[in-house]
């Protein structure tokens, strides 16, 4: 028997409702948490422009990652894209950058779940961090499972995060004052596009599906499906939160959890704390055990053509989960907690690290689609789209954007001697 035959493989598992959970999870993250209020203070009413917007521009994101994958379902994502498109080193540019995304971006995210929980039950600083490692640790124990323990987890975490959303909505909209709306545009249109620019963060995650396309039972069937199920269902979340935000002037609360600290305590009240910290919390925790599940497989996918050291080229015989990718995902991420607590590193800095290295996977994942898509129907518009949108959005990262600028670089540097490596092995064979 041969290596490729006796090693194991990754589970095809994934159907359409564990899809439709992972797209929701992905993109139905922090940014619901903290946005809707904070695009509000920038823009007032007219904030809800800007979602309405980006809830219809996100689909060419969606289309454009989907389509791909549904044409040539491999582990990876954008990696497998740009590497068919633009040769191995540019796909090891686009890996690196994936790592530096979950690395930082995992524990800016769990903080702010933390965060919450420290709002409804005082918390030390010390205690705030060891939450966010906790989040990040469980993420990877379920991972480790298996991706069929994932799927299961992550679809119960998803109607839980809905239906959790959904109350907040629906029982707010008594409250919902019609004057709360007046003026529609209290510091002019300029805003609106400030707003947009922040709102973007709360839709990334489209491409993290992809990711995990080798595992789709039927790509060429499910991620057309879910793509539209899950724009709709997420770009009305997102809206109703933003209406019922400003509605209820909920924005206006003070602390750094509002809106959703207002919101829950004019529905439970002494118990509101507590409802927000469980929301935060289900939320985070969605949006980690997805992004752990996809990000480990880029990893792999790396390491498997040298892209990432051969040692995490390692599928685990009895779950079938790259393991080794996992832990070191993991194992990094929880190590960029304590570079945080040591450096004091303020949240708006550790969020914007991870949004430079996602828009950077968009260009290349969108100009990938540009090439690799001609003759699909809408492969001629959307990924343009894809790609005009994430080139008008980098400049807003700010000096930050040198982490990922740093991190593509260092990626195509050893792809670049990988590669040699290779080569010179092959000629003395």
């Amino acid at each position: 028997m041969t290596e490729a035959a006796s090693s194991p493989n990754l589970q095809k598992a994934i159907t359409l409702r564990h899809a439709v959970a992972l797209y929701v999870s992905s993109v139905l993250g922090s940014g619901v948490l903290v946005l809707p209020g904070l695009a509000a203070k920038i823009a007032g009413p007219s904030s809800l422009i800007a979602w309405i917007i980006l809830s219809f521009a996100s689909y060419p994101f969606a289309f454009t990652f989907g389509s791909l994958s549904a044409r040539k379902p491999e582990s990876g994502g954008v990696y497998s894209f740009a590497k068919e498109s633009f040769g191995i080193q540019v796909a090891g540019v686009s890996a690196w950058l994936f790592a530096l995304w979950f690395i930082t971006g995992a524990p800016a995210a769990t903080l702010i779940a933390a965060s919450y929980v420290s709002y409804a039950f005082p918390l030390s600083k010390v205690a705030i961090y060891l939450v966010a490692a906790a989040v990040i640790v469980s993420a990877f124990v379920i991972n480790y499972r298996g991706i069929v323990f994932s799927n299961k987890i992550q679809l119960a975490v998803v109607i839980a995060i809905v239906a959790l959303l959904l109350c907040a909505v629906i029982f707010s909209i008594g409250s919902v004052k019609s004057q709360n709306f007046s003026p529609f545009f209290p510091n002019g249109f300029l805003p609106i596009g400030t707003a947009a620019a922040l709102i973007f963060w709360s839709y990334l995650g489209y491409e993290n599906v992809s990711n995990v396309a080798e595992e789709f039972r039927d790509p060429q069937r499910d991620f057309r499906r879910s793509i539209i199920l899950s724009v709709v269902l997420i770009g009305v979340l997102y809206i109703a939160v933003a209406i019922v935000s400003i509605g209820t002037l909920a924005y206006e609360a003070g602390g750094s959890v509002a809106p959703f600290a207002a919101i829950f305590s004019n529905l439970l009240g002494s118990y509101g704390a507590a409802g927000t910290a469980v929301l935060a919390l289900f939320i985070i925790f969605g949006t980690a055990n997805a992004y752990t599940a996809g990000m480990s497989r880029v990893v792999f996918a790396a390491a498997r053509d040298g892209g990432f050291p051969k040692v995490l080229e390692h599928i685990n015989s009895n779950t079938g989960v790259p393991d080794r990718s996992l832990a070191a995902l993991s194992g990094l991420s929880v190590l960029m907690l304590f570079v945080y607590y040591f450096f004091d590193v303020d949240l708006a800095t550790a969020l914007l690290i991870p949004s430079g290295a996602a828009i950077l996977i968009y260009i290349i994942g969108s100009a990938a689609g540009i090439k690799l898509l001609r003759g699909q129907k809408g492969g001629k518009i959307f990924p343009w789209i894809s790609l005009l949108m994430s080139l008008a959005i980098l400049p807003f990262v700010g000096t930050v954007a040198l982490a990922a600028i740093f991190a593509g670089i260092a990626g195509l540097i050893y792809s670049w001697f990988s590669q040699r490596a290779s080569a010179e092995a092959t000629q003395e064979s």
